[in-house]
């Protein structure tokens, strides 16, 4: 194992295994909860293939979606059955549960169910939601803004660590660059991560094209392996994908997100290049 998955300065661990130990975590759902029946479809599906590859698993999937083109476009269950539907699902699948909040009140709610709470990239710099999120105790993913250098995480990391917990991960999910574009600097990664804290990268955000299609943004998910593999190379903690049995008919970000059949596809490719990474001298 390489000296640099180690020495993170807080606990992050999750029932049976720790972030940032070196292995692999996957993060991965449908974009919004569009029913219960989806969300265990979905993570029964994914428990299984990272089962079969010795992968860490937490399943996610927002509860609202706050943050769409349109006033009018779907947002999900909302946090009451929303936050229901999270909880059956990690009582019936026994997997950890990640969602993401917009508001600080929604924040204690939230982490009665999730063990890991994300805080949007347009938000990361909200002050009262991060120390909102801090004071759960839970384990931060906090994205990257598109408009935010990678050193400027430090003090956003700072913000939490100073709310009283320093249990966060770094996401990177691409940059802005022009108009209905984001670029990922692999950097970036190397960049957090060398702040002290463990990185996740959101492959599927990072293709999304912010409104692209009008009332709607698009994506172009044939870059998301090419993407995957190049943070693996790179060296990340944690992937972030989104995933969908028909990513054309979801109410959210389809364009994005990889079909859940391709997934195993997916992961193999990645986790060549992750293990190959891990084996190399420092």
């Amino acid at each position: 194992m390489r000296d640099e998955t180690r020495g993170f300065g807080a606990d992050y661990t999750i029932g049976d295994f720790t972030i940032g130990d070196g292995s692999l975590t996957l993060i991965a759902g449908p974009c919004s909860l569009e029913s219960l029946e989806l969300g265990l479809a979905v993570g029964r599906e994914m428990q299984v293939l990272c089962s079969e590859r010795g992968v860490h698993y937490i399943f996610k999937a927002s509860f609202d979606k706050a943050n769409r083109t349109s006033i009018s476009s779907w947002r999900g269950p909302g946090i009451t059955k929303g936050l229901e539907q999270l909880a059956q699902i990690k009582k019936m699948l026994a997997v950890p549960i990640l969602t993401d909040i917009h508001e600080p009140w929604q924040a204690e709610a939230a982490a009665e169910v999730a063990d890991v709470l994300q805080i949007p990239a347009f938000l990361c710099r909200q002050t009262d939601l991060l120390a909102a999120a801090a004071a759960t105790g839970k384990i931060l993913n906090v994205k990257k803004a598109q408009f935010l250098a990678p050193e400027d995480m430090a003090h956003v990391a700072k913000k939490c660590r100073e709310a009283g917990n320093g249990r966060v991960l770094l996401c990177e999910r691409g940059t802005v660059m022009g108009y209905h574009q984001l670029v990922v600097d692999m950097r970036s990664l190397v960049t957090m991560r060398a702040l002290g804290y463990p990185v996740v990268f959101d492959a599927t955000h990072s293709v999304q094209k912010p409104g692209a299609l009008g009332e709607a943004s698009g994506g172009d998910r044939s870059m998301v392996l090419p993407l995957a593999r190049a943070a693996a190379a790179v060296g990340i903690d944690a992937l972030f994908v989104e995933t969908h049995p028909n990513p054309d008919a979801a109410k959210s970000d389809g364009p994005n997100m990889i079909p859940l059949s391709e997934m195993g596809v997916f992961l193999d490719q990645v986790l060549r290049i992750h293990g190959a990474r891990s084996e190399m001298p420092v």
